[in-house]
C-alpha cells in the first residue's frame, strides 16, 4: 500500500463501518449515499491489498486484519480532529456514536436518565451500551472497544491511582451506594434481625458479572472463619430478582441496584451482619480520549445523569444512593 496516495476519507468510512457494522448506517452517519460508501470500501480493499469486511446475514463482519488496525485508525482520526478542530463539537448538529460499557444494574439505572438528557438537548448522540463481564475495563478501553466504562471497578481504580502521573487512564467517582442483603418479602428471615449465624445457615445466590464462584462476601466470611452455601451464581440482576422471588435464597446486592431486578416490590432489603464497605460507582476512560470534545461532552452527560439519578434515588426505589463528593464541581450545563 502506498500511504502517500491514500485517501484519508477511506479511513473515515472504515472507522464508521467498524463502529456500525452496517454499510447503510455508516453511510447515513457520514451523510453519503450507500453506493458511495460501498465504492469507498472497495477502494480501501484495493489500497490495503486484502479484504477487510465480509458480508453476512447480520451485516458486515470485519476480518482479523480490520480488527487489528481499527484501534490505531480510530485514535489517529481523533488526533487529527483535535488538531484541526479542537473545539468543533456541536451535539445538536454533529452526529456521534458512543459505546459505553456498563453492568446491567448500572445500565438499568442510568440509561433512562441518559436518554432523557439526550432527548432534552436534542443531541444527535447515538449511545450503544455494551455488557461488562470483568471488574477491569481497561483492556477494552485500551483496544478502543468502548469509549467509557461505568461501574464498580475497585481494582482498576487502585491501579490507576498507583500509576500516578504515568497512568494511561482517568477515573471519576459518580455516586456511592452500599451492600445489603436482599430476599423475598415473605422469607422467614425478612422480619427478624439478621444475625451472622442465620446468614451463614441460609442458602445463597451469588451475582457476579464475571461468573466467578467466590465473591467479596465469601472472602469476608473466610477472614472471619465462616462460610456460606452458594446454590447458584448468575450474572444479571434481572435473573437474580426472578430467582429470589421464587426461592428462599439470599443474595447481596448494592442497595441502589434492587430496582434493576425488576422485582423490587416483591423484595426486601436488610442490613448485613458484617461490613463490606461502600460501593463507589466510577467512570473510567483512556487518556487519549481526555481532550476530545465529543468525549468530554459524553463524560459530562454521564455526570449529569448520575447526579440526577442520585437526586431521584429514593423516588426510584434506589435506596442508599448518594452523590459522590467529587461530583458537584464537575457537573453543570453540558458543553
Amino acid at each position: 500500500m502506498n500511504f502517500l496516495t491514500l485517501d484519508l476519507n477511506l479511513l473515515r468510512v472504515f472507522d464508521k463501518l467498524m463502529a456500525e457494522g452496517s454499510l447503510t448506517r455508516a453511510a447515513e452517519t457520514l451523510a453519503i449515499t450507500q453506493p458511495a460508501a460501498s465504492h469507498a470500501l472497495k477502494r480501501l480493499h484495493d489500497a490495503v491489498g486484502e479484504t477487510l469486511f465480509v458480508r453476512t446475514a447480520f451485516g458486515m463482519k470485519p476480518t482479523a486484519k480490520a480488527e487489528a488496525i481499527w484501534p490505531a485508525v480510530r485514535d489517529s482520526l481523533a488526533v487529527l480532529q483535535r488538531a484541526l478542530a479542537p473545539d468543533a463539537f456541536n451535539p445538536q448538529a454533529d452526529e456521534a456514536n458512543f459505546r459505553l460499557a456498563m453492568a446491567d444494574a448500572a445500565a438499568a439505572m442510568l440509561a433512562p436518565q441518559l436518554v432523557a438528557r439526550v432527548e432534552e438537548l436534542r443531541a444527535r448522540a447515538n449511545l450503544r451500551v455494551l455488557p461488562v463481564t470483568t471488574r477491569d475495563p481497561r483492556p477494552a478501553l485500551d483496544n478502543s472497544e468502548v469509549d467509557l466504562a461505568v461501574g464498580h471497578f475497585p481494582d482498576a481504580v487502585t491501579g490507576i491511582m498507583a500509576a500516578g502521573d504515568h497512568a494511561t487512564h482517568r477515573h471519576l467517582q459518580l455516586y456511592d451506594t452500599s451492600y445489603a442483603c436482599v430476599m423475598r418479602r415473605d422469607h422467614p428471615l425478612a422480619k427478624v434481625d439478621l444475625t451472622l449465624d442465620a446468614y451463614c445457615a441460609a442458602h445463597h445466590m451469588l451475582v457476579s458479572v464475571s461468573g466467578r464462584r467466590y465473591g467479596l462476601v465469601d472472602h469476608t466470611l473466610a477472614a472471619m472463619g465462616r462460610r456460606r452455601r452458594v446454590v447458584i451464581t448468575v450474572n444479571q440482576y434481572f435473573t437474580a430478582g426472578r430467582v429470589l422471588t421464587r426461592s428462599d435464597l439470599l443474595t447481596v446486592l448494592p442497595s441502589s441496584s434492587v430496582p434493576a431486578t425488576g422485582h423490587e416490590g416483591q423484595l426486601v432489603v436488610r442490613p448485613l451482619p458484617f461490613d463490606l464497605g461502600g460501593v463507589p460507582v466510577t467512570m473510567i476512560w483512556h487518556v487519549r480520549r481526555e481532550t476530545d470534545p465529543a468525549q468530554r461532552w459524553l463524560r459530562a452527560l454521564v455526570q449529569q445523569a448520575s447526579a440526577e439519578l442520585a437526586a431521584l434515588g429514593p423516588a426510584l426505589g434506589a435506596q442508599g444512593l448518594s452523590p459522590s463528593p467529587a461530583l458537584p464541581s464537575a457537573v453543570g450545563s453540558l458543553p
